[in-house]
């Protein structure tokens, strides 16, 4: 669904001196089926990522997406009670990191002024702010970008109604979650609205598109990408 966030988030880390790995396929990191009971199929998925990624071959595996990334941060009680991969998975779970954490981490380039003046408010994912307790790194990345003010968004840290699949199984409810949030954005009178997980920004996507509200939906990683992309060459 959000191709270009992955590619987005390649380029922001090579440009913050990582060597990334991104094999030509993967698998699903199970998220949605252990969060729906389907346990089984969750190891069988957590097995196979850490076969594709052998945690000890790297310094940090990284998540553009919050629903996958609290999950991905628990493969070792997943598999708890597998003797092949219960310590692998405790290796991974240490390296695993969300993309807007890594990079505070590691000290963020900040992009040298080109990109154009740009108005935006940011949405916390729940799985971002409540699951991972990731709530400054996002912030500090936007701020890092020139010409870019950042407006808080009212209740910033409720659910905008997406909730990995509550949004399918519970759509009123959702909605109502869902039509609070725009109503927020609304009053920022930001140009864009930053998030990270592809849940939220294909719910809200749907309240946009329905509402004809004139903003723009983003993953923070990609404005920064674009900043990197509109800095002006040296004199």
């Amino acid at each position: 669904m959000f191709s270009d966030v992955n590619r987005d988030t390649a380029e922001v880390l090579a440009r913050n001196g990582c060597e990334v790995v991104t094999p030509p396929a993967q698998h699903c990191c199970g998220s949605l089926h252990a969060h729906n009971g389907e346990l089984e199929l969750a190891r069988r998925l957590a097995r196979q990522s850490l076969d594709q990624f052998p945690p000890e071959q790297f310094d940090a595996i990284i998540s553009n997406a919050a629903g996958c990334g609290s999950h991905l941060k628990h493969y070792a009680r997943l598999l708890a009670d597998d003797p092949v991969y219960r310590k692998r998975a405790e290796l991974w779970d240490a390296k695993l990191k969300d993309i807007h954490e890594w990079l505070a981490q590691i000290g963020l380039t900040t992009p040298k002024p080109g990109a154009p003046a740009q108005s935006v408010t940011y949405h916390e994912a729940c799985h971002l702010c409540h699951g991972q307790q990731i709530t400054a790194p996002p912030r500090q990345l936007l701020r890092a970008i020139p010409n870019l003010t950042l407006t808080e968004l009212p209740e910033s840290s409720w659910c905008c109604g997406s909730a990995g699949i509550y949004n399918l199984i519970q759509p009123e409810m959702a909605n109502e979650l869902l039509d609070r949030k725009l109503r927020h954005i609304v009053s920022t009178k930001a140009a864009v609205v930053a998030t990270g997980n592809p849940g939220c920004l294909a719910h809200m996507a749907n309240g946009i598109r329905r509402e004809k509200i004139p903003v723009r939906l983003v993953h923070p990683v990609t404005l920064l990408a674009e900043a990197y992309r509109a800095e002006k060459p040296c004199e």
